[in-house]
């Protein structure tokens, strides 16, 4: 036993310092080709409700031409790595590759698929097409709620999840009711990381801590293959936060924050762990939910709760610094992370 379990840290760790590594050489390559072909962030004018963004532009407006669409070396070392393990597999040096196990099947895939959407939706904001420079909001949320109910069919009718854990309380069977939160779980966390990804570093610092805290409980609950795939994350965001704190170099942007926001929803379903999802990625919820309070206030009652929403654009006009903002963000947020990992391990002494 003690001999299987040093394996498999020599096993992790081997994976977590190549992504590492991988992300680290992709970097320049990225940088190049996002100057090359001019992919830079472009301001938006207009807020959500369609009026015109005066605070966000006051606040924002040096950032314009950073270059976009750094997400792809995070989510393509992912890919490099797990086909590097599948060569290797094939080579016969390793017996088993990380594509070789159903349970990857699914967040790869939305990894990829939702990065590739987002780097549109980038490369879109770049080029100012559209009429807010970008994919507009309902046809960003129409794919978005596509792809996550065709996710939801994979994981009702293939890998047949029903069950939901509530720690300390017990396991409840909630049969077709999977699919509908699924749906819910994945539109909320795509959105949730996208909203948040807004000063340098913010996104992806707290990323590190949720996806660290998944693949703890991912490990306790037995899903050894999942504990290394948010690994690779982990490792990847690390090297990609090198490269992203105040002043940032280049800007997750959506290809980053859409595919890994959702990719964090897909994990925390497939290891039974969306009751503590909320508390493990507090930061992402209490960024939402200062919009959606924003949003409410403004159309029923014709006030603005704060300055600006998100909630950290908020403090950024009241006069916090951008670094004071990330570090104390970072701070709750591996705060909430542990809470929420926690709970998470009541719930398996159940």
């Amino acid at each position: 036993m003690e001999a299987e379990k040093l394996f498999f840290a020599v096993k992790f760790f081997s994976y977590f310092f190549l992504s590492f590594l991988v992300a680290l050489f992709l970097e320049p390559i990225i940088f190049y080709f996002l100057e090359k072909f001019n992919l830079r962030q472009n301001i938006r004018k207009n807020a959500v409700d369609g009026k015109i963004a005066k605070i966000f532009h006051q606040l924002h407006s040096k950032k314009a031409g950073t270059p976009v669409g750094g997400g792809i070396m995070i989510w393509g070392t992912v890919v490099l790595v797990i086909f590097y393990s599948r060569f290797l597999s094939f080579c016969g040096v390793l017996e088993k590759s990380l594509l070789q196990r159903a349970e990857i099947y699914l967040p790869l895939f939305t990894l990829v698929i939702m990065g590739i959407f987002g780097a549109i939706d980038d490369f879109w904001n770049s080029r100012k097409i559209g009429k807010k420079t970008g994919i507009s909001a309902g046809p960003k949320m129409f794919f978005i709620t596509l792809f996550a109910l065709m996710g939801s069919f994979w994981f009702y009718f293939k890998l047949n999840y029903t069950e939901i854990t509530i720690p300390g309380i017990g396991v409840f069977d909630i049969g077709i009711w999977a699919i509908p939160v699924f749906v819910f779980v994945i539109i909320g966390t795509a959105n949730a990381v996208n909203i948040t990804d807004g000063l340098d570093g913010l996104a992806g610092g707290v990323l590190i801590f949720n996806f660290a805290a998944f693949g703890a409980l991912a490990f306790f609950r037995g899903h050894e293959f999942l504990t290394i795939f948010c690994g690779i994350i982990c490792a990847a965001l690390l090297a990609f936060l090198w490269f992203n704190v105040t002043p940032a170099k280049f800007f997750m942007g959506d290809t980053g924050s859409l595919a890994l926001g959702a990719t964090l929803g897909v994990i925390a379903m497939m290891i039974d762990a969306i009751v503590v999802l909320p508390i493990i990625g507090f930061i992402f919820v209490f960024e939402a939910f200062s919009v959606i309070l924003q949003l409410f206030s403004k159309k029923f009652f014709k006030k603005k709760i704060f300055l600006i929403a998100p909630i950290h654009h908020h403090f950024e006009k009241i006069g916090w610094g951008e670094a004071k903002i990330v570090m104390r963000f970072w701070i709750l947020g591996v705060a909430t992370a542990a809470i929420g990992l926690i709970f998470g391990m009541i719930g398996l002494q159940t």
